[in-house]
């Protein structure tokens, strides 16, 4: 599939110029029909054929396999999740805390990597807040943050800066003081490869409805082997245990027991054709154009740019005098970017879908 094919698809780009998928991405034509075709066969025709929740778990099962194989890993390593944040809470409801338990998150975090963590205080988990500059961490710091930390969260891609940050390298830091890692994968799945195999972190928290350009609903949660074997699920249902008719229950293995019960199989089915539109295209041609098209964006902005100049994503976030009102006025204009609290800012993002008349009609309008 060529960019401009997948444009086509877009009913979004057809009503204006679209930068927002940093929040959540516009999905095309096929992967709206395939989450509708699957809500279609599961009310009108499972309840008197396979039946309704043979078929919701036959799409669970298809969507497992289909996220493990596109981020490295093996499906019992995948937990089907509503969101990032939704994957996250889980997470921290979970872990086993005890009192003086510390998570250190940084402060670029995203309301998802903030929340779960601050309602663990009346448990006696303390929060300890890594400083970033730039939109960068350095290790250093990392070490000394980590050192007596149960757990550390943080993004793969910094939704405030669009920076990369060295996830495997902060994962070797953080084992070696037996600190569990969490990264927020979100801005990642859809625009960069993403191999979870190579990060070793513990847990890694994504949804479909962004780079992925999916429906809204379906998230997942990987989960090292090692340690989901070990996790004694915070909230637990029947799609937890091997056979919730059994007299003795016993959990499933691997990263499925955090998940807990019904749930339509619909935003799954979209989220497995939005990875493979995302497959056809394929991360060459979806890198290059981003990098491409950042460039000319960037170019334009000149001092007013605050990510860096040289590409690592397709999050551009620039300065404003009234970051709320520009984002008003581009609406306005058919223009459509999101504002920033930290930075106090406003932020681009730019996809394989975007083309070089997208920039310059932003640019145009700054």
């Amino acid at each position: 599939m060529r960019p401009e094919d997948l444009r086509a698809a877009i009913p979004v780009c057809e009503r204006g110029v679209y930068f927002n998928t940093g929040a959540s991405g516009p999905a095309p034509r096929p992967v709206v029909e395939a989450t509708t075709d699957c809500l279609e066969h599961h009310e009108y025709v499972a309840p008197v054929e396979e039946g309704a929740y043979p078929a919701a778990y036959e799409i669970f099962e298809v969507a497992r396999e289909a996220v493990a194989d596109f981020v490295g890993a093996q499906p019992s390593e995948i937990a089907l999740t509503n969101s990032t944040a939704d994957g996250i809470a889980r997470v921290a409801a979970t872990v086993d805390w005890n009192p003086g338990d510390v998570v250190v998150r940084t402060d670029l975090e995203h309301p998802a990597g903030v929340v779960p963590w601050w309602n663990l205080r009346e448990r006696g988990v303390r929060v300890r807040v890594l400083e970033t500059q730039s939109g960068r961490i350095d290790l250093d710091a990392v070490e000394d943050a980590v050192a007596d930390a149960r757990l550390l969260c943080l993004n793969s891609i910094t939704w405030s800066h669009g920076t990369r940050l060295p996830i495997a390298d902060v994962v070797e830091i953080a084992h070696e003081h037996d600190t569990l890692v969490l990264v927020d994968a979100v801005q990642s799945p859809g625009q960069v490869p993403v191999d979870v195999g190579a990060w070793e972190a513990d847990f890694v928290a994504a949804a479909g409805h962004k780079w992925l350009l999916g429906p809204w609903g379906a998230g997942f949660l990987y989960v090292d082997r090692e340690v989901a074997d070990r996790l004694t699920p915070g909230l637990a249902g029947y799609r937890s245990v091997d056979d919730p008719g059994a007299q003795e229950l016993e959990l499933v293995d691997g990263a499925p027991r955090l998940e807990v019960g019904t749930t339509s199989p619909a935003p799954y089915r979209g989220l497995v054709e939005a990875i493979d539109t995302i497959e056809a295209i394929g991360y060459d041609t979806i890198t290059d154009r981003i990098e491409r098209l950042t460039d000319r964006l960037k170019a334009g902005l000149g001092d007013r740019l605050l990510s860096p100049r040289e590409y690592e994503s397709g999050l551009v976030t620039f300065t404003a005098d009234d970051p709320a009102a520009l984002v008003d006025r581009l609406a306005d204009e058919g223009i459509h970017i999101r504002s920033l609290s930290h930075p106090e800012a406003v932020r681009a993002s730019v996809h394989v879908f975007n083309t070089a008349a997208d920039v310059d009609a932003l640019l145009d309008a700054l």
